[in-house]
Formats: structure tokens, C-alpha cells, sequence
């Protein structure tokens, strides 16, 4: 039995679709784990048949939405203090930073654009939750951003099934090579926003000698409440 085999098994496997909500929802605050990569997957092979490709959508969707909420939790019990460990200007911290100034500029729709990268999705669910976001308008942008996301990632894997449909593992290759490009074209498009909005602050402030510098994720956080 070759991989195509194995992989083709592996896909017409009802357990197929816990795996992809299990890995998914896992993704939304553990971003080491593949969600986008099984759902690519799973997106090829249903131009053979099996999976259901509406099931995958669906399953993915609802995955993604439950890894939000978790983030979220997270992020009202303990973001604050895990945030407040991170000094202001790190790079670690500067992702929060942008969030916290992207909810106050257009709200929860950053939960939609950041849905697209893992990392930076992870960012703006904690943070969200800290700052105590309203519940009711988060699951609303995450419900939304979840759909949009697994309907994405979902195409990508099914057209490269269809291009690709007697060499499947390069369809997968396909897909994720897409996959990767958006993620790197959303991730470069806010990294150039943020470097503009940083040197539109460059001006000189009114700090004092000894006064520790603002905090713009507290100050961000005041604004939203």
C-alpha cells in the first residue's frame, strides 16, 4: 500500500472529522499545531469523493470558533497578568500591541483578518478576552471569521484536488504552498501598517525623567472598556 493509499484510508475515515475539529480548535490558542494543514488536506481529497466537502467546511468552522472561545477564556482569567510579564516594544509583545490598537480603531473585525495567521490570530483572541470584549460580538466575529476562514482553506485544498486529481500529494503540496503565501501577504501587509503607525508616533512626548513610559496595550485596553 503506497502514501496515496494510506492518505486516501486516512480521509474516508469517519474519524476524520473530530480530528479536524480536535486539531482546529487546538490551533485557535496552541498555534504549533497544523489546523490549516488537515483542512487543506481533507479539501483535496474530497474532490475524490470522500470526505464531504460541506462537512469539512462545517467541522473546520466550528473548530476554529471553539479554539477562539478557549483563547478568549484564557485571556479574561489570566491575559492580563501574562501580557503584563512582556515589556512594551518586545517582539514578543508588539503583536497585542496592535491588536489592542486595531480593536479600538475598527473593532472585531481584526478577529477576521487575523483568523488568516496562526500567530497572529492567537494574539488578537487573548487579547480580546483581556481587555473583557463584549462575549456576545466576539462569538459574532469569530463565528464569521471561522466561516470565512474554513471555507478558504477548504477551496484551496479542493481546486488543488481537482488540478491535481491522479497525483493527490501534490494537490496537498499546492494547497499549502497557498495557504503559507496568504498567511505571509496578511502577516506583511500588517507588519508595513505597523511600522507606518510607529513612525507616526515617533513625535516627542511629555515623559519625565525616571517616569516609566506608556504602556500602550493598558492604555489601548482603557479606551475599548
Amino acid at each position: 500500500m503506497d502514501a496515496v493509499e494510506i492518505a486516501q484510508n486516512v480521509m474516508g475515515s469517519p474519524w476524520l472529522y473530530l480530528a479536524i475539529y480536535v486539531f482546529v480548535a487546538i490551533d485557535g490558542f496552541f498555534p504549533t499545531i497544523p489546523g490549516e494543514a488537515l483542512v487543506v488536506t481533507s479539501g483535496v481529497f474530497a474532490a475524490s469523493g470522500q470526505p464531504e466537502l460541506p462537512l469539512v467546511v462545517l467541522v473546520a468552522a466550528a473548530g476554529g470558533v471553539t479554539g477562539d472561545h478557549v483563547s478568549y477564556g484564557i485571556g479574561r482569567l489570566a491575559g492580563s497578568r501574562l501580557l503584563e510579564r512582556m515589556r512594551p516594544g518586545t517582539r514578543k509583545r508588539k503583536p497585542f500591541d496592535w491588536a489592542v490598537r486595531t480593536l479600538r480603531q475598527r473593532g472585531g473585525s481584526v478577529l477576521i483578518v487575523c483568523r488568516f495567521v496562526p500567530g497572529c490570530r492567537t494574539a488578537a483572541t487573548l487579547t480580546t478576552g483581556s481587555v473583557r470584549f463584549p462575549l456576545p460580538s466576539f462569538a459574532g466575529f469569530s463565528s464569521l471569521g471561522g466561516l470565512c476562514w474554513a471555507s478558504y482553506f477548504t477551496m484551496v485544498g479542493y481546486l488543488g484536488g481537482i488540478t491535481f486529481r491522479e497525483h493527490p500529494l501534490l494537490g496537498v503540496l499546492l494547497g499549502i504552498a497557498l495557504a503559507v503565501l496568504l498567511a505571509g501577504a496578511v502577516e506583511g501587509t500588517r507588519s508595513v501598517r505597523q511600522r507606518r503607525a510607529g513612525r507616526g508616533h515617533d513625535a516627542p512626548t511629555d515623559e519625565t525623567p525616571g517616569k516609566p513610559p506608556p504602556d500602550p496595550l493598558r492604555e489601548g485596553a482603557e479606551k475599548i472598556q
